[in-house]
C-alpha cells in the first residue's frame, strides 16, 4: 500500500538556561559575574532522501524532537548547542502547516532540505547584564522554548507521463507491457488501488510512466478516492488518456474524466494529452475508433492493444517525441518558512481584553522575553517590568483600564498585574 499522506508533530530544542555565577578565586573574594550563556536548541529540518518512496515511516512514528541546548556555566563558559534533527522524506513531498493549511515547501530535488522548526535561543548568563550601575546582577535568562508545529506531509509522485482513464481502461496492462512494473491486473474495475511507476525505454529515449488508479464521476470531490489519485498526476509533463475500447460510450468517458480534472486543478487541465483507444483486439474496434473521432472532433487518436502489442510502439514513440518538445518541470522555489535569522525581531505588540479582568499581551519579542524571564527571581521580574515601561506598554495598559489584581496573559505565561 502506498502511504501518501501523514501528519507529524515536531518540536525544536529549547535553548539552554544562562548561568548565574560569580568569579571566586584565591585573592579575588569579590569577583564580578561570570555566568556563561546557554546554547541554542537544535533546529528541525526536512530532507529529501532517494532511499524513500513512501511516507510509511511516519505511520509508525509521528512525534519528533530536536535536542535542547546545554546550560551555560561559570567562568563565562557557553553551553553547547543542541544537535539539529534531520527528518528524511521521499522526493515529491509537499509540506503544509496542519493548522492553517499554508504550504511551507515543495521538496522535489534530491538532497533538498527546509527548516520547519527553529530551536530556541540560549539564555544569557548574568555576566551579560553587568552595567556601570549594576555591578552584581543576580539573575540570568532562561532559554527560549523551541518552536512546535504540526505538519501535513503529502506525497505526489514524480513522473514524466501519467496514464488517465476510467477503471478497467487498460492502464495497468499498458504499463506492464512497456516497462518492468508489475501492477495488479484483472478483468474488473478498481483493480489498481495504488499508483505504480515504470521506466519505459524506446529508441534511446527513457521516461517514467505512472499508472494512476481509475477516476470516476465526482473524483474531484473525493468520490472513489479521487483526491488521493488526482494529486499524483499534477507533476506529470504529459497525460496519456486511455479510452476503454469495451465501453458503451468512450467519448462520454473522455468528457467526464476531463471535467473531473478541470474541477480539481486548472493547471492540471492545461497539461497536454495524447488520446488512446485501447483493446484494439476486440471486434468492431475500428468502427468504434471512427465514431469517437467524429463525435469528439479529434483526428489524432492512437489505437492500441496492450495485450497483443498492436499500436504500442508507435504510441511510445509519439510520447517520447512529445516529451522532447515539452519543457522540464522546474523545481519549486524554496518558500520562506521563517523570518531569516539576520532580520530584526518584530517588536510590535497587541493588547486584547479577554474578559472583565483578563487581558492578553501578544507579540513576537514580548512573548519571547516573558518565556525567558525567571519569574522566581525578583531582579529578573524587575528587569521585565522596566522593559514594559520602556516600550510604553505599561502606560498603554493603564490607559486600557488594567488594574492591580487583573490577569495578564503573555504567551504561555500568566501574570497578576501590579
Amino acid at each position: 500500500m502506498l502511504f501518501d499522506q501523514a501528519t507529524i508533530s515536531i518540536k525544536a530544542g529549547d535553548g539552554g538556561d544562562g548561568c548565574l555565577s560569580f568569579r571566586r578565586e584565591k585573592y579575588v573574594p569579590f569577583g564580578g559575574p561570570d555566568g556563561g550563556h546557554g546554547g541554542r536548541g537544535g533546529n528541525v529540518y526536512l530532507r529529501v532522501s532517494d532511499h524513500l518512496n513512501t511516507l510509511m515511516p511516519f505511520n509508525r512514528k509521528r512525534h519528533f524532537a530536536a535536542a535542547h541546548g546545554a546550560p551555560g556555566q561559570g567562568q563565562r563558559m557557553k553551553g553547547a548547542a543542541g544537535n539539529d534533527l534531520y527528518i528524511d522524506v521521499p522526493r515529491g513531498t509537499v509540506v503544509s502547516d496542519a493548522g492553517t493549511g499554508q504550504v511551507l515547501a515543495d521538496l522535489s530535488v534530491s538532497g533538498q532540505q527546509v527548516l520547519v522548526a527553529r530551536g530556541g535561543r540560549g539564555g544569557r548568563g548574568n555576566e551579560a547584564f553587568k552595567t556601570s550601575s549594576r555591578h552584581t546582577p543576580r539573575f540570568a535568562e532562561k532559554g527560549a522554548p523551541g518552536q512546535e508545529r504540526r505538519l501535513t506531509l503529502e506525497l505526489k509522485l514524480i513522473a514524466d507521463v501519467g496514464l488517465l482513464g476510467k477503471p478497467n481502461a487498460g492502464k495497468s496492462t499498458l504499463l506492464a507491457r512497456v516497462s518492468a512494473a508489475r501492477p495488479k491486473i484483472a478483468d474488473y474495475p478498481f483493480t489498481t488501488l495504488d499508483p505504480s511507476l515504470g521506466v519505459v525505454e524506446i529508441d534511446q529515449h527513457t521516461f517514467v510512466m505512472a499508472d494512476i488508479p481509475g477516476l470516476i464521476e465526482g473524483a474531484h470531490m473525493g468520490t472513489g478516492l479521487g483526491l488521493q489519485f488526482l494529486r499524483h498526476v499534477e507533476r506529470t509533463r504529459l497525460l496519456v488518456h486511455l479510452l476503454d475500447g469495451a465501453s458503451l460510450d468512450p467519448a462520454e468517458d473522455y468528457r467526464k474524466i476531463n471535467y473531473e480534472i478541470s474541477q480539481y486543478s486548472a493547471r492540471l487541465a492545461e497539461k497536454p494529452q495524447l488520446l488512446v483507444l485501447t483493446k484494439a483486439d476486440l471486434p468492431d474496434s475500428r468502427l468504434l475508433l471512427d465514431l469517437i473521432r467524429e463525435e469528439l472532433g479529434i483526428e489524432d487518436i492512437y489505437h492500441i492493444s496492450a495485450v497483443t502489442g498492436e499500436g504500442v510502439t508507435p504510441l511510445l514513440r509519439a510520447i517520447a517525441s512529445r516529451l522532447d518538445e515539452l519543457p522540464q518541470e522546474e523545481p519549486a522555489d524554496d518558500l520562506f518558512v521563517f523570518r531569516p535569522l539576520e532580520d530584526q525581531e518584530d517588536r510590535s505588540y497587541t493588547i486584547t481584553q479577554i474578559s472583565s479582568d483578563t487581558y492578553r499581551l501578544a507579540g513576537e519579542e514580548i512573548e519571547r522575553l516573558a518565556a525567558m524571564t525567571d519569574w522566581n527571581n525578583d531582579e529578573a521580574v524587575d528587569r521585565f517590568d522596566r522593559i514594559l515601561a520602556a516600550r510604553g506598554i505599561t502606560r498603554e495598559m493603564d490607559e486600557m483600564g488594567v488594574e492591580s489584581g487583573c490577569t495578564v496573559v503573555i504567551g504561555s505565561v500568566e501574570l497578576e498585574w501590579q
